[in-house]
């Protein structure tokens, strides 16, 4: 049975979380693409400082709820960039959200981006970073358009430490050869690091991020959201771990 539309507010109401309980849940899980990706913004705005009136990339932002989401909290204006999403689908989603002033949605691809060096006072991508930002040359191209002293911020899907003997053997029947893309706040520390372009301030492993991924992914089931991108297996596999290994890496820079 659903939950109503009270009761899915207060399930879905995290302590960690209290700009992102402001918001209607059931617009928040017609417009998902994986995790709760505002719990995901929150979280990494509480170590990427955000002020009003700077200029941020929301790199692959999905359906532009985070960026949104950010504009609308801190008065920053946001570009939002998605290469699978159509800006017009979220220029509606703007406009609804009446926020036009604020949000700027384009079509681009990660390693293309229209944009000039030095345009942005921060830069952030919500579960999306891992697909393109592993390669050791894309930190260098991604900072061009930061100015000197930008910060840069990811939260993506990733391990409490890396599989040095190989993915256990718990999780094999549920694990996608993309899953490689996860990796622990060390490794992705050790990544930037060696390329010299960005000064680390914080790296972690989220703090009940794999909890909150699996209420997310219950209640989005419980709610009766079709299975679109493997969310069932997905769930088991969360299940099975118990926190573990799996949850999300959480990073955050400034440009040297």
């Amino acid at each position: 049975m659903k939950y109503s539309a009270d009761e899915l507010k207060q399930v879905l109401k995290l302590p960690s979380y209290p700009r992102s309980a402001d918001y209607d849940p059931e617009w928040v899980l017609e417009n998902q693409m994986g995790p709760n990706v505002l719990w995901l913004t929150e979280a990494l705005c509480q170590v990427v400082k955000l002020d009003a009136g700077m200029r941020v990339l929301d790199l692959g932002c999905g359906r532009a709820i985070s960026s949104i989401f950010m504009a609308r909290e801190f008065g920053v204006k946001v570009w939002a960039a998605d290469l699978w999403i159509d800006p017009k689908e979220n220029w509606e989603r703007v406009l609804s959200a009446k926020m036009e002033e604020m949000v700027m949605p384009i079509h681009a691809e990660a390693h293309s981006l229209p944009f000039a060096d030095g345009f942005f006072d921060a830069i952030v991508s919500m579960d999306a970073y891992h697909y393109f930002g592993t390669d050791d040359l894309y930190i260098g191209y991604i900072t061009r358009f930061l100015r000197s002293g930008g910060q840069f911020g990811i939260i993506v899907p990733g391990l409490k430490e890396e599989f040095t003997a190989g993915v256990p053997t718990y999780l094999r029947q549920y694990w996608e050869w993309e899953y490689c893309t996860f990796h622990s706040s060390t490794w992705w520390r050790n990544h930037w690091d060696k390329s010299a372009k960005v000064q680390i301030n914080y790296a972690d492993f989220l703090p009940e991020g794999s909890e909150q991924w699996l209420k997310w992914l219950d209640v989005r089931a419980k709610q009766g959201y079709p299975d679109l991108y493997g969310e069932a297996k997905e769930a088991e596999m969360l299940k099975i771990d118990a926190g573990r290994n799996l949850g999300f890496t959480r990073i955050a820079a400034r440009k040297n």
